[in-house]
C-alpha cells in the first residue's frame, strides 16, 4: 500500500484495512432499499438502475458488479471490498463508507457529495468527476487513480493522501484540510487557493502553483 513519506510532519492515513473473509456467495441477490446484507460475496452482477437507498452492506465482497445509475442514497457501507466496480453513473449521495476498499473502480460521474468517508482506500481507478462536496473525510488514501475532476468544495479532510494520482481539475473552494498530502500527484489546473490551507505539497508541486498564487493576490511578473 503506497503512503507518504513517513519522515514528513504530515499525519498519514491510519488505515488497518482486511478484507472480508469466508462470504456467502449470492449469484441473484434481491436487493431492496433499507436492506442490512451482510457477510455476502457479489460478482459479475449488473445491479444497474436499482433503487437501493438507505441499503446497509457489512463485510461485503463486490466484485465486477455494475452500479450504473443505481440509487444509494443514504447507503452505508462498512467493512466491505469493492473490486472492478463499474459505473458510467455512480448515485451514492450522503452515504458513509468505513473500514472498506475500492480497487480498479471505472466511474463516470460519481455524486458523493455530503458523504462520510473513514479509513477509505481508493487504488487504482479511472473516474471522470468525481463530486465530494461539503463530504467529511477522515483517514482517506486515494492512490494511482486518473481523475478527470475532483470536487472537494467545502469538504473537512484529516489525514487526506493523495498518492501517484493524476487529476485534470482540483477544486478546493471552502474546503477545511488538515494532514492532506497532495505530494507525488499531478494537477492540470487548480480552483479554490485558499483551500488548500493545511494541505502539504512538494517543492515541484509548489512551482507549479506559483502563477495560481501570484494570479491570486494580484502580482504581475515580468523579466
Amino acid at each position: 500500500m503506497p503512503r507518504p513519506s513517513t519522515r514528513s510532519a504530515t499525519q498519514a492515513p491510519r488505515l488497518s484495512l482486511r478484507p472480508p473473509q469466508g462470504g456467502t456467495r449470492v449469484d441473484e441477490p434481491h436487493l431492496l432499499d433499507g436492506d442490512h446484507r451482510e457477510g455476502e460475496h457479489y460478482e459479475r452482477l449488473a445491479l444497474d438502475g436499482e433503487e437501493l437507498a438507505g441499503i446497509t452492506l457489512q463485510e461485503c465482497v463486490l466484485e465486477g458488479v455494475s452500479l450504473n445509475d443505481t440509487e444509494l442514497r443514504g447507503a452505508r457501507i462498512i467493512e466491505c471490498a469493492f473490486e472492478d466496480l463499474f459505473a458510467p453513473v455512480f448515485r451514492a449521495p450522503r452515504s458513509s463508507w468505513r473500514e472498506t476498499s475500492l480497487r480498479s473502480t471505472r466511474w463516470g460521474s460519481a455524486e458523493l457529495y455530503d458523504s462520510r468517508l473513514d479509513a477509505v482506500h481508493l487504488d487504482g481507478g479511472k473516474l471522470d468527476y468525481v463530486n465530494l462536496r461539503s463530504a467529511r473525510l477522515t483517514d482517506v488514501l486515494v492512490s494511482g487513480c486518473i481523475i478527470g475532476e475532483l470536487d472537494l468544495t467545502g469538504v473537512k479532510a484529516t489525514r487526506l493522501a493523495l498518492v501517484d494520482c493524476t487529476i485534470g481539475t482540483l477544486t478546493l473552494d471552502g474546503a477545511q484540510l488538515r494532514d492532506t498530502d497532495l505530494r507525488t500527484s499531478s494537477f492540470r489546473s487548480l480552483q479554490g487557493l485558499d483551500g488548500l490551507r493545511g494541505a502539504t505539497v512538494d517543492e515541484y508541486q509548489l512551482q507549479l502553483l506559483a502563477p495560481f498564487l501570484a494570479e491570486s493576490m494580484g502580482l504581475r511578473v515580468e523579466d
